[in-house]
């Protein structure tokens, strides 16, 4: 076990804390291996003979509410344990700083694969990469969403989870607040972007009545999920719930199609697409499918696009900002701006179009 590892989890004292939480990992010396080490995240494999398990940590340096995030993580996996979320399940958690320098938890090792991000785009992997297996990966992704959105989070016991009263009602000022944040955070001057504004405003002006809380994963995408590695496409399980909470369903799967071509756009390929989309089946088909599994309504779909899309390039203008500065490099500077201005470009487009 190398030093770096020791670091992260003294081998001692989580031994001590495996036995006395989770004995079916094992009994024989503890092995710990480091599988990836992000900046929100330190991700660890367990093993002590019996079974692999995994172990979730923000890093040794950890950025602002990361001990948070991973024991909210710890949370909501916890809570969906017995139901048909495809999910790791959790085996504990711990809040207590001094067994391993961090709050952490230890959950299921889940076989599959997931989705990469390379050269500006998302790759599935073969044979999913192509028909007639590619249309599968969207369906399958959206099979978890409907599952998500059927559990009823106050019989799971995450009533507290988050603040679904005026959930909609905060969600631009929220967004708005967070882009103009980063002037102070990071010396970046506000930039007027276009479709920005008109997001903003037709957001405020244009909000549903018919809000449904339930639990919402916050960063769907396939890279955020593991699935089967035989066809037919399955999902074996959402991972990386860091920004999980109660708020809209919709919102989730308002995420996962930005990027999905849309019926009312002939031959248009959106500017932020990341996904082969050309493969995959279309909004409208997702949403279809999507509406069959919940029995929600689709009469307000495209306002959750456009919070979608409003949210993103509000979030996303962090990384150019983070460039700007010289803590990314200009060329993921250059690559996060194509994604916010395709966000705000997009949500112009769906507004004319939809009057």
């Amino acid at each position: 076990m190398s030093d770096e590892v020791k670091g992260l989890a003294d081998p001692a004292r989580l031994t001590e804390w495996l036995d006395a939480h989770i004995p079916a990992l094992g009994n024989e010396p503890l092995k710990v291996e480091k599988i990836h080490g992000g900046t929100s995240n330190v991700i660890l494999s367990l093993d002590r003979g019996a079974q692999t398990l995994i172990l979730r940590r923000p890093p040794a340096v950890p950025p602002p509410g990361s001990e948070k995030s991973v024991l909210r993580e710890a949370r909501v996996l916890t809570a969906l344990n017995g139901t048909d979320v495809p999910h790791p399940v959790c085996h504990g958690s711990c809040a207590d700083a001094e067994i391993i320098g961090a709050p952490f938890y230890v959950m299921e090792l889940v076989e599959g694969w997931p989705a990469d991000l390379t050269d500006g785009k998302i790759h599935d992997r073969p044979p999913f990469d192509k028909p007639p297996h590619a249309r599968e990966v969207p369906f399958a992704m959206v099979d978890g969403l409907i599952a998500l959105a059927n559990v009823d989070y106050k019989a799971v016991g995450l009533e507290d989870f988050g603040r679904p009263d005026n959930f909609l009602e905060r969600q631009v000022d929220r967004w708005e607040g967070q882009i103009r944040s980063y002037k102070q955070l990071y010396d970046f001057e506000w930039r007027e972007l276009p479709g920005y504004a008109l997001a903003r405003d037709w957001l405020r002006a244009n909000r549903p009545a018919d809000f449904r809380p339930g639990i919402i994963h916050g960063d769907v995408g396939t890279p955020n999920a593991l699935f089967a590695f035989d066809p037919p496409c399955r999902l074996t399980a959402l991972i990386d719930w860091e920004l999980s909470t109660i708020a809209d369903p919709l919102l989730d799967l308002a995420w996962f199609c930005n990027g999905i071509r849309d019926e009312r756009f002939p031959g248009h390929v959106p500017e932020k697409a990341l996904y082969n989309v050309m493969d995959w089946p279309t909004r409208q088909e997702l949403m279809a499918h999507y509406a069959a599994g919940t029995g929600r309504s689709m009469a307000s779909f495209d306002y959750y696009l456009i919070l979608a899309m409003f949210k993103g390039g509000c979030i996303l203008e962090y990384k150019v900002a983070q460039a700007a500065k010289g803590i990314l490099s200009a060329e993921t500077g250059r690559f996060f701006d194509r994604l916010v201005r395709g966000n705000f470009a997009e949500a112009e487009k769906l507004i004319r179009l939809i009057g």
